[in-house]
This record gives structure tokens, sequence and C-alpha cells, in this order.
């Protein structure tokens, strides 16, 4: 699959204009200051042990709530891109997003192609020790595949697992505290959004489903449906690029032969394209469902975003097939 993100700028919908900071990028110094907002943890835990602070700096909010999460009292976690309405694909990092990164211990980004742009920061401001987590990396997915893996339950449960033992490596001494942050985390703090999953995979496996661009792909795999839509259709959306009139015309007939039980859509890159496929979608009496790209509402956690999209999808799957 290619995710070639230079094309994203051909996306319609409104993103916020960034000032582009070059030279900022290769001339720095070490303070930890940044414009962009800090994620605490939504259960913090008694702090102990060494009383020492990690200062970690995710790409994106979506890994950086659960890095806040999983830290506790014990990190201070910056996300670079925090707006609904900035997209991470060709985002322009700032001056005081290069500051952030070299007073930066721990690190956080997706890959996959999907934000380049921050591999470039990283480079161009080296911090001592640093440790760096990449996602792709970790999930063992190349660049050219899908990069919307927290949208991968597995995926998610992955990163869990490896932020939490880089938190160990960083600061042995809080080691049972972030122990006990993650079992608080995946027993407690998603035990919903784990459920859904669950409820979803048994209830509903095999439904075919179509939808707008390749980021619901990962999430029908870990929910058990099958995906109609044609793949390259799928990607040409994420990418910003011209579907074929033959993908076009794939889909219609889909739609209107009603193919497909639910039509599921990113809100944050409508295009008239899509626009059109929902609106047929509706006609035909086909429920639709929508999943965004980054937290939304701004300030929500990765739970309760993902829980809010999760129950739209059932709602809409228990609409389409009476289950």
């Amino acid at each position: 699959m290619s995710t070639a993100p230079a094309a994203r700028s051909a996306r319609p919908t409104a993103r916020i204009a960034l000032v582009t900071a070059t030279a900022a990028l290769t001339a720095v110094t070490a303070t930890a200051c940044s414009t962009s907002s800090s994620h605490t943890s939504n259960t913090p835990e008694t702090a102990g042990g060494s009383g020492k602070t990690i200062q970690v700096v995710a790409a994106e909010n979506f890994w950086g709530s659960i890095a806040s999460q999983l830290g506790g009292s014990h990190v201070k976690v910056t996300s670079i891109i925090n707006n609904p309405d900035a997209d991470p694909h060709d985002y322009e990092p700032t001056a005081a997003d290069a500051r952030t990164v070299a007073g930066a211990q721990y690190t956080i980004v997706n890959g996959i192609g999907y934000d380049a742009w921050a591999d470039k920061l990283l480079a161009a401001n080296p911090g001592s020790g640093r440790t760096q987590l990449k996602v792709g990396d970790l999930v063992g997915i190349k660049p050219g595949g899908n990069p919307h893996r927290w949208y991968s339950p597995d995926n998610v449960h992955q990163v869990i697992e490896k932020i939490t033992a880089d938190y160990k490596k960083i600061d042995p001494a809080d080691a049972a505290y972030f122990d006990q942050q993650k079992k608080t985390f995946e027993t407690k703090t998603l035990a919903g959004y784990n459920k859904l999953i669950a409820d979803i995979k048994a209830k509903y496996a095999g439904t075919l489903i179509g939808a707008s661009e390749s980021i619901v792909t990962p999430l029908s795999d870990g929910l058990g449906l099958k995906m109609l839509t044609p793949e390259t259709f799928l990607d040409a959306m994420s990418e910003g690029s011209d579907p074929t009139a033959k993908d076009k015309a794939t889909i219609d007939q889909q739609i209107k032969n009603k193919k497909i039980k639910i039509y599921v859509y990113n809100s944050q890159n409508s295009t008239p394209d899509v626009q059109a496929q929902v609106k047929e979608a509706k006609a035909q009496g086909i429920p639709v469902a929508t999943v965004t790209e980054t937290l939304t509402p701004a300030g929500a956690s990765f739970q309760q975003w993902q829980t809010t999209q999760l129950q739209g999808i059932e709602q809409a799957l228990a609409k389409a097939t009476g289950k």
C-alpha cells in the first residue's frame, strides 16, 4: 500500500496554517518548552520511588494520550499534534516543537511514512541518551504499509507493552509503579474499549462494509469485518490523490445494490466523492458511521474517542443487520 504523505497537501479539509521553522530545527537549546498542550494521566496513582519525571514527546496525541496515562505522575507528555484541525501528514514543525524535542528523554512517532517530519525533527535535534519508539518498526509494518496503527487493537496493546517496558528502563526505581499503571490502564481504563471490540467481533464478524479511506482498514480487521471497498480507492483518499473512475463506479454499484451493510467515513477528510457516497448510502438506507484521524473532540482521551466511535459502528451494524 502506498502512503506517500506529500500528496496529502491536496486534502480539501480546513487545516491549521503553521509556520515552517527549518532553521530552528538545527539550532536550538535543550530547554523543554512548548506551546503544545500536555496530557496528564486520567488515573494518577500515588507517586513513589525516585520521584523522577520523564520528559516525553509524542508526535501525535493519540499515542500521547496512552503514554500519559501509562506514565501517570512520573511523566510529562507533550503531543505535537494536539489539534483536531491539524493534519499529521503535512504538519510543519515550529521552533517551539524543536526545543521540546531537544529536551525529550523519550519520543514516540508513528512512522510508516505517516509523520516523516517527526523523523527530521528528531534527527535535527539529537538528545543525549534519548529513547525512541517508532510504532511502525515495533509492529513490523514497513513504509508503504497502512500507517494507521492506532486503529488496530492488537497494535495498540503492543504499544502499551513497549511504552511500559521503556519507562521501566529509563526509570528503574519506579518499575513497580509503571507496572501498576499498565495493569490499571488495560483492565479498567480500557475495559469499555476492549468489551466493544470483543462484542462487535462476536456478533458481526464477516459483515461486509464500505469505507472512505484506509484509516478504517486496521479497525475493520480488528473487528472481524470484511472491507469491500477497493483498496486502491481507500489508499487514494488517504493520500489526498484522485480516485479512479473505475473504483468510483465499483463503489457506486456496491451501494446501489446494497452489497455493503454499513459505510464508515473519516469526517476530517470528507471530499466531494466521499460526500456523494455518504449521501447515496443514506438514500439506500445503509447506516453510516464516522471516525476521525486524531483525538476528537480536543482534549478527549484515547479511550473516550475510540469508545464513542466503536459505539457508533456497533449501532450502525445493529441497525443494518437487526442483530
